[in-house]
């Protein structure tokens, strides 16, 4: 018997127990339209959401279309709204959450607060990789919506399918995969907030979608436990091959970030810890394999720590795939190319597809809608958060928003000119640093080197900037060209520098400029600070009323507190800045004090601290359920 007929059979008992509790209300059936599962035929009791605020791509079409396609049995226009202005959430993750933590208690004497979200709870998502094997419980890491917001507003749990930036109104729906009449809605606003992050990306690699697992959510974490406790169990059947046996205890995770290496570490503690002594005859065929296209994993981090990582993975068995890509996936065989374009197979009992985000769907249909909108990922913003191009009533953060930050470049002979107070064509070393701190106030990239050059080891870093810049100058200019000597520059308090060396600057440090990461760290920090603006400024959504507060508020600063991943036997690696790399069981333990403490709730705070204490003291639970 094939592993997939055994898992067409549990589907098709469970697919008839949910018709039995999920009947129709109102004789309207509600379309389970769910993507192809992995696991060949194994399906989840509920459809995953592909992000935080919309289901699918087709369910994010312009507006018109989507009151068509399903009907609209009320509508919250501005004639059900109160004297303040109503304040529209969209969204249940990082970014959503942190902000409407943050809010004040009496954040609805000044707005009427909505939640929109498909999903009811928010995930605690660092932890994730722990809940796929069973080190964390599910309720562990996940906190009710409603928790956040009584006594602040109203939580809907719905799903927005269209949006008029014009007219100011939402089309939400409640979630379809539950089995429910959609019970679709008109949702009015004045200011609307976007956390709806972002959806999987495939990167039009055939397979990924039918074969392989995603990692977003709480169900595919469960979906893969769930697959891990299968592949073991049909492995140890008598009559089960050795070349099926090896297939089926073969893991592959797609991608070498901080969420596939932690994939795979809690994948081998799990083997190692747990499953090493109920399958002792079979664990000798288990194999844990990373796919990475760079030639390391955890590319993002200091060197340092790719490179412990990856002798960890070496004493660990975990076998690292570097400088190669996925052409396709089959139905339990990824194929992969190295950089000599040379096709490789991988036999896998479940793949991981921990790589890529793409552009919500939501964001695309409101990009379409609003002018000056081209960014291939998310809305641009300003660097408040304003939504360009909405006369500031729609805001945006987390992996749904990027901060267009202007060039500095585009204004260098403005700004050379402001400097340049005797007007003799050079700057003193004085007047770059008093421009470099004026010009931070507007870009903020360059409060980073204003400060180098308050200190004398910021003197020596921007001036090793400017010396790469002059001497690239000099070397392309005649002999006659104006030359400014790189020593008088650093030592002589009177050195100059002409703007053409200034061009070359600013060009060098705008090369510089980075979208923020797309992680949770920024949208925390995203949240807590929209938070701060709305409740110290009323936002109206009227861009006459709101013109004189605009200029008050002031603009989002990203401070990088460092980054964390788990490696496996207790073990982590944080990157931290000014103190630089911190590995082993040390850092190990920071780890999981860090990710205890960092829950939103005490009670999660106790829940994750108990499930640390359990899977020490009595094991993971194999059990499928």
């Amino acid at each position: 018997m094939q592993l997939h007929q055994a898992g067409r059979v549990s589907s098709e008992c469970a697919a008839q127990r949910r018709a039995k509790r999920s009947l129709p209300l109102h004789g309207v059936h509600a379309s389970q339209s769910a993507r192809s599962q992995p696991c060949n035929g194994r399906v989840a009791s509920r459809k995953p959401l592909v992000c935080r605020a919309v289901a699918t791509p087709e369910a994010a079409t312009q507006m018109g279309s989507a009151e068509k396609q399903t009907g609209v049995y009320y509508n919250m226009d501005s004639s059900t709204k109160t004297t303040r202005p109503r304040l529209v959430v969209l969204g249940s993750g990082w970014g959503a959450m942190s902000f409407i933590k943050s809010l004040p208690k009496n954040i609805s004497d000044m707005y009427e607060l909505i939640v929109v979200s498909p999903r009811n709870y928010f995930l605690y998502t660092p932890l994730l990789p722990a809940v796929a094997t069973g080190t964390m419980e599910e309720r562990s890491i996940v906190e009710p919506v409603r928790n956040f917001i009584v006594g602040k507003g109203e939580f809907y749990e719905a799903l927005c399918k269209g949006i008029d930036p014009v007219a100011k109104e939402l089309v939400c729906c409640f979630p379809e995969d539950s089995g429910l009449d959609s019970a679709c809605f008109k949702l009015s606003y004045d200011v609307l907030v976007m956390a709806v992050g972002s959806v999987n990306n495939t990167f039009g690699i055939k397979g990924v979608d039918q074969y392989c697992f995603y990692f977003k959510s709480i169900e595919d974490a469960g979906r893969l436990r769930a697959r891990v406790s299968e592949c073991f169990e049909r492995a140890a059947l008598p009559a089960t091959p050795e070349e099926e046996r090896k297939k089926l205890l073969s893991f592959v995770v797609v991608g070498g970030g901080p969420t596939g290496v932690e994939v795979a570490a809690e994948l081998y503690d799990m083997i190692e810890c747990d499953l090493a002594k109920l399958y002792p005859n079979i664990v000798k065929d288990v194999s844990i394999q990373i796919i990475e296209l760079m030639d390391h994993v955890l590319s993002t981090y200091d060197r340092a720590i790719s490179i412990y990582t990856a002798d960890q993975f070496k004493r660990a068995g975990i076998k690292l795939v570097l400088n190669s890509r996925v052409a396709s996936v089959e139905d339990g065989c990824v194929k992969v190319a190295n950089k000599a374009n040379e096709i490789t197979d991988i036999k896998f009992g479940a793949c991981v597809w921990a790589t890529g985000i793409a552009m919500n769907p939501l964001i695309r249909q409101l990009q379409e809608q609003l002018p000056g909108q081209s960014h291939f990922r998310s809305v641009l913003t300003d660097e408040c958060l304003r939504v360009k191009g909405s006369d500031g009533s729609i805001w945006a953060l987390g992996d749904a928003a990027t901060i267009d930050q202007p060039k500095a470049l585009d204004y260098a002979e403005q700004l050379f000119d402001s400097a340049d107070s005797n007007k003799d064509g050079k700057l003193s070393l004085q007047e770059l640093r008093q421009l470099l701190n004026e010009a931070s106030r507007e870009f903020s990239h360059l409060e980073e080197h204003a400060r180098y050059f308050d200190s004398q080891t910021g003197v020596r870093r921007v001036g090793s900037l400017v010396s790469n810049a002059i001497a690239s100058t000099t070397t392309s200019s005649s002999s006659s060209a104006p030359q400014t000597p790189l020593a008088p520059l650093l030592v002589n308090p009177d050195s100059e520098i002409t703007l053409e060396q200034f061009h070359e600057v600013l060009g060098k440090i705008d090369k510089g400029l980075r979208a923020l990461p797309a992680t949770a760290q920024v949208a925390n920090q995203q949240g807590k600070y929209l938070a701060k603006v709305f409740s110290g400024t009323k936002i109206t959504g009227d861009p006459e009323l709101d013109k004189a507060s605009a200029e008050s508020v002031k603009p989002f600063r990203y401070f990088h507190k460092g980054s964390a991943a788990y490696v496996g036997s207790d073990k982590a690696v944080f990157d931290l800045p000014r103190l630089g790399p911190l590995t082993g069981t040390g850092a190990g333990f920071v780890w999981k004090s860090y990710e205890t403490m960092s829950q939103f709730s005490f009670r999660n705070q106790c829940l994750v601290a108990a499930d640390w204490v359990r899977t020490k003291i009595f094991g993971r639970d194999i059990s499928r359920v």
